[in-house]
């Protein structure tokens, strides 16, 4: 994969009107924009529609399901902490659990760490590069959870610290190339210290070969709209490196929407997927121009969420794969008529024969 050319070059004419909000518009007022594949480094995202990687959800077994259906261009797992890591990789122990199936999985794939210790996560870096020959080394500045924040000093809380960003940043690029070291961040920590413009150029400078933005402070957790018109101001702080906008991509005419109007190389999609795997492949055939699949049949739909289960299960046995579905399943019913009384029911659920 050359990576010679920039191919993440957008043409910016029309970008000078009045953006519109996600929700606002319809699909058909969008203007026409060529979808390219994004390029990370040497990584080659067609589609350019990303997983993101959320903390407890985004396992191999959900990984798998999403690819069953396709239409993502890169896929990541559940973040890691790399002290953590560290901590077991001296004391021999396993590996994390959010580390299933990485090893051996499809590329390309991207692992998402953290920590605020350079050292630490060039350490880490190196062993996902060397070991589990992962496509792309992620770093996660935008987690706003307060164990990460305010006990850890680490996701968000290094918006206030662009210093230590840039050290972080720098030592993973040195270390992991030349497999790609990339970095999602927040608007900025609060409403009223919004920084993501000079953070932008901190990534970027340092050596980071992608920026993934989050439309929202880390105050603001998932309250309120995400800001598409300031992702989209970003990229004009960006010199050759794409810029991936995220937040609120919740069906797929709201990722073409996302796409055709605001500044972005790719997007990225988040919560809206976990009940809906095959979002994916309906924003993909959105981005192509093709008519969007319709969502599964309930049968469908309850065989897929069978499919889940059974991968989970395979790998942690039916007493705690049983209990870690119960949540899974509540994701699968969210919006379907009878949806409360099965989540109290899904809650209780303890063996196979309850859960089938």
């Amino acid at each position: 994969m050359s990576s010679t050319v920039d191919p993440n070059a957008i043409d910016s004419e029309g970008f000078g009107q009045e953006e519109k909000s996600l929700a606002g518009g319809g699909v058909g007022q969008v203007p026409f924009r060529e979808v390219k594949p994004l390029w990370i480094g040497n990584v080659k995202v067609d589609p350019p529609i990303l997983q993101a990687p959320m903390a407890g959800y985004t396992n191999y077994a959900f990984r798998q399901i999403v690819r069953d259906y396709g239409g993502a261009g890169l896929q990541a797992p559940v973040m890691v902490n790399a002290r953590g890591f560290v901590w077991l990789d001296e004391h021999e122990c396993e590996h994390p659990e959010r580390l299933w199936g990485v090893r051996d999985e499809s590329r390309p794939l991207a692992v998402q760490i953290w920590d605020n210790d350079p050292d630490t996560m060039a350490k880490v870096g190196q062993r996902l590069v060397e070991e589990y020959r992962v496509s792309v080394v992620d770093i996660n500045f935008g987690c706003p959870v307060k164990q990460v924040t305010e006990k850890a000093h680490s996701g968000s809380y290094l918006l206030r610290h662009p210093d230590r960003m840039s050290k972080i940043i720098s030592r993973l690029v040195e270390v992991c190339s030349p497999t790609p070291v990339t970095a999602k961040i927040r608007l900025g920590c609060a409403p009223d210290c919004i920084n993501a413009n000079s953070i932008a150029r901190v990534v970027e400078e340092s050596g980071a070969s992608a920026l993934t933005v989050h439309g929202r402070t880390a105050s603001q957790f998932f309250k309120g709209s995400a800001d598409w018109d300031r992702i989209s101001e970003i990229k004009s702080h960006l010199r050759n490196i794409p810029l991936i906008g995220n937040g609120d991509l919740d069906t797929p005419e709201k990722v073409l929407h996302a796409y055709r109007t605001y500044n972005v190389d790719g997007v990225m999609i988040a919560r809206a997927s976990l009940g809906r795997p095959w979002l994916f492949a309906q924003a993909a055939a959105a981005l192509r121009g093709d008519p969007i699949p319709p969502d599964p049949t309930l049968e469908e739909q309850r065989d897929c969420m069978l499919r889940h289960y059974e991968l989970v299960v395979e790998r942690f046995g039916e007493r705690k794969g049983t209990l870690l579905m119960r949540k899974f399943a509540a994701c699968y019913a969210q919006g379907k008529y009878g949806a409360r009384l099965f989540r109290t029911h899904v809650q209780n659920v303890e063996d196979r024969e309850q859960f089938l």
